[in-house]
């Protein structure tokens, strides 16, 4: 059954976790005493309805406050699909958490309040999708019922937010607009009969017809070895393969490979799902190869085909959103993880800061703060094998190892 990943963002009291709430409940994948639970604790709090954030708000703070601090995945599922929802925190200090939440998402639900429409927070939220080339974005414009559920609200904000997706730098990214009521259930899993208006697709009714592209399709095959199959077994006893998993393109029986960093080269033998041999296999799958030539390859080692080289770097540029307390800047030392390749490196170059609001970059102060997104110049201790992020997602990306701590410090994306 295919997985379709979901992020998604809104300012506080946008209606999120009701929104993931009603759909689960509209789609009966909440059990009997989950939602017990959620009706005596909207009856103690006096409400004449189902608060259906409560599905997803797991920390007691989250419950008190009624905002949402860290990013919770829900899942669940139709006949047709399997879904996994980040729950991700709007306000500008959890920029990091929204990060985290959607690096890994094929799509994105904006949530706008049609009383506020677009405000400073939708463009944030909205910049960081463009950043993370999430290509189809919902802008689900709720609580619709507040407003009479007015249809000139609607096309208002819309237009507003047109003007803002005018900003994007991502042309193939898709925005979908629709009306909704997460509280009462209008245009979320059922069609609204308070929306006659509306002609378009439910939000369940579009994700159910989305195509959700993994982020490994990206770009270029590219194998970053993870481990070295050595059975030695009597059966098995000169097998030699290289275990991992394919982050862009596809591979095949016969295709000239390039070994990196030694630049050696070989074909293709045979490809192995567990046990069961394959000739071809996609981006994402997770697989085993074996090589003609017995020629050294370790951990850390990327196999590429001959003709789709990537760059081989010592010295990297990124946008890097930063995730610590303790600033970045120029002569910091920190792990770099790319894939299965950890290498020391050093800041060489702190540059401006990003605005989040398409305003374009402030001058830089030579650091970065948390939350906050900037260019970065990356001075390398050995090569690594890279695409900008643009090209490939999963090859384009790495995070910033603190070296004492050992806590991720930064995720970066290469330019």
């Amino acid at each position: 059954m295919e997985v379709l990943k979901i992020a998604t963002a809104g300012s506080v009291d946008d209606g999120k976790s009701t929104l993931i709430g009603r759909l689960l409940y509209d789609t009966k994948s909440l059990t009997d005493d989950k939602i017990e639970a959620i009706r005596n604790s909207s009856e103690k709090k006096g409400y004449d309805y189902l608060d259906f954030s409560m599905a997803t708000d797991g920390l007691v703070a989250e419950r008190e406050q009624g905002i949402t601090i860290d990013v919770a995945h829900i899942y669940f599922s139709t006949a047709r699909k399997s879904y996994i929802i980040a729950d991700t925190p709007g306000h500008v200090e959890y920029t990091r958490n929204m990060v985290t939440g959607a690096s890994t998402s094929q799509v994105a639900i904006i949530l706008i309040d049609a009383r506020k429409g677009v405000i400073e927070q939708t463009y944030r939220h909205f910049f960081i999708n463009n950043l993370l080339r999430i290509k189809d974005v919902i802008v689900a414009i709720n609580k619709m019922d507040l407003v009479g559920y007015d249809q000139s609200v609607f096309e208002d904000i819309k237009q507003n937010f047109e003007k803002l997706n005018a900003n994007s730098t991502y042309i193939e990214q898709n925005a979908t607009y629709i009306p909704v009521s997460a509280l009462k259930g209008d245009n979320v899993v059922k069609s609204s009969n308070e929306m006659p208006w509306y002609k378009g697709h439910t939000v369940l009714e579009h994700l159910e017809n989305l195509k959700g592209t993994d982020v490994q399709e990206d770009g270029n095959f590219r194998f970053p070895v993870q481990m070295v199959i050595r059975p030695k077994t009597d059966e098995f006893h000169d097998f030699r393969g290289f275990a991992g998993k394919i982050k862009g393109g596809d591979v095949k029986i016969g295709d000239a490979i390039t070994v990196l960093p030694s630049m050696t080269t070989s074909k293709v033998k045979s490809i192995y799902f567990y046990d069961t041999p394959y000739e071809l296999a996609k981006a994402g799958s997770s697989v085993t190869i074996t090589l003609e030539d017995e020629i050294n390859v370790t951990r850390g080692d990327m196999l590429v085909k001959t003709n789709e080289l990537p760059k081989v770097e010592k010295e990297i540029t990124a946008t890097v959103c930063w995730m610590d307390s303790k600033q970045l800047s120029a002569g910091s030392r920190y792990i770099v993880q790319h894939n299965t390749n950890q290498v020391v490196s050093k800041i060489a170059e702190v540059g401006n800061v990003v605005e989040t609001d398409f305003s374009g970059e402030s001058e830089s102060s030579g650091s970065l703060r948390l939350n906050e997104i900037g260019e970065v110049k990356i001075k390398l201790s050995k090569p690594v094998f890279t695409d900008a992020y643009n090209d490939n997602k999963s090859n384009g990306a790495f995070i910033l190892i603190d070296e004492q701590t050992n806590t991720t410090a930064g995720v970066g994306f290469i330019k």
